[in-house]
């Protein structure tokens, strides 16, 4: 087992600045500054415990570039993609459009750099050079739809990495699995209305976007069905999020048959994250990964690229991030010392308001017209 790994030092350079948190500093309103939950350090540190745990030795290297105007383009407006570049110019930079993600002078390039470290891990593993992939990005990309970034995201890396495999290597079908504890509007956005690409999204009931990630968001147009969202309940532990897992996002790939599994891989589901109120462990996600791992080998000759999202627990999110990725490379698990902590948290079990909300979508996945039976052929390109 080969497992690719793109990191550059350079994701650490982009600058959310002095934001309290969510919000730029302002004295007169109390926001002292701060620092933004979105920088640099969990990427950072995730990237030092690998080396550190000899992880890295048993990963393929993949070094990111630039994703080219034409690549962004696939996904992004022209207007999206000029105003960031112009104010990438500035002095202090700017913002991806909410208001909420700003980015520093130089962040085009930065973030031009993180969709295109994608692009050269799905590459990768399409070529044959790795069996999966897992590259840690940043800025991250779900949230960005196509007029526009939010939620921390400037550009939406995996939605571009897909199309570069539709539109470069022939891929035809593809399955992407968000399990960022933010829904993942911005890929759902991308492709609501196209039936080679099932986007699913296993997230926090109404986080953020506010109002967005209904079981009731389908898709539309010939993409109907191919839109999956499991909103699960605040509290949702380990035994909820394998229960979704095995329940709505296996069958639905299996019924699927992509050619290619695309993960969303955030952190912001685990037990001590700041932003939302779930409760992951490291042997959760270890166990999400595995399950995921054994449908692609089943239906897509075990081809998976991961694509680093949110999280924002220093302390917390290299462990987990450490986890799946032993899991991608077959390697044994680096001792998790918080582990005894967090998995005595109440409510791991999988409790009835959860199974509730996991069974009613998972009614709707029969709905999925399947795929032409029979493994897909290798891709090249």
């Amino acid at each position: 087992m080969t497992t690719g790994y793109v990191y550059h030092e350079l994701f650490g350079w982009h600058d959310t600045g002095t934001s309290v948190g969510l919000l730029p500093a302002n004295p007169a309103a109390g926001l002292q500054p701060f620092i933004h939950f979105e920088n640099a350090e969990t990427k950072r540190r995730l990237h030092e415990l690998i080396v550190v745990s000899g992880l890295i030795d048993k990963l393929e290297r993949i070094r990111p570039v630039h994703a080219t105007e034409e690549q962004i383009l696939r996904v992004h407006t022209e207007d999206h993609l000029e105003r960031i570049k112009a104010e990438s110019l500035l002095p202090k930079g700017g913002d991806a459009g909410d208001g909420v993600s700003p980015f520093g002078h130089g962040g085009y390039d930065i973030a031009a750099l993180a969709a295109g470290g994608v692009i050269a891990a799905v590459e990768a593993m399409l070529n044959g050079r790795v069996d999966n992939a897992y590259a840690l990005v940043r800025p991250p990309g779900h949230h960005a739809v196509p007029a526009s970034g939010m939620g921390f995201c400037v550009f939406n890396n995996l939605a571009i990495a897909a199309r570069h495999a539709r539109e470069v290597f022939g891929v035809g079908r593809i399955g992407v699995v968000d399990w960022d504890v933010h829904h993942g509007n911005g890929t759902q956005t991308a492709f609501y209305d196209d039936p080679d690409v099932l986007t699913i999204s296993l997230h926090q009931n109404n986080v953020f976007p506010p109002n967005s990630g209904a079981v009731e968001e389908r898709g539309e147009g010939a993409g109907l069905g191919y839109a999956v969202n499991v909103p699960l309940p605040g509290g949702t532990g380990d035994g909820g999020y394998l229960a979704a897992m095995d329940e709505v996002v296996v069958p639905a790939l299996k019924r699927f048959n992509p050619e290619l599994i695309l993960v969303a891989s955030g952190f912001d589901a685990s037990a001590m994250d700041p932003l939302a109120r779930q409760m992951l462990t490291t042997d959760g996600y270890r166990a999400l990964t595995l399950r995921l791992m054994e449908v692609a080998e089943e239906v897509c000759d075990g081809r998976i690229a991961m694509s680093h999202e949110g999280g924002y627990s220093p302390v917390y999110v290299p462990f987990c991030g450490l986890a799946v990725m032993e899991a991608l490379a077959g390697e044994e698990p680096f001792t998790d010392p918080f582990l005894p902590v967090v998995s005595g948290f109440a409510g791991h079990e999988l409790q009835p308001h959860q199974k509730e909300v996991i069974e009613r979508v998972a009614g709707l996945v029969a709905e999925i017209a399947p795929a032409p039976g029979g493994r897909p052929s290798p891709v090249s390109g």
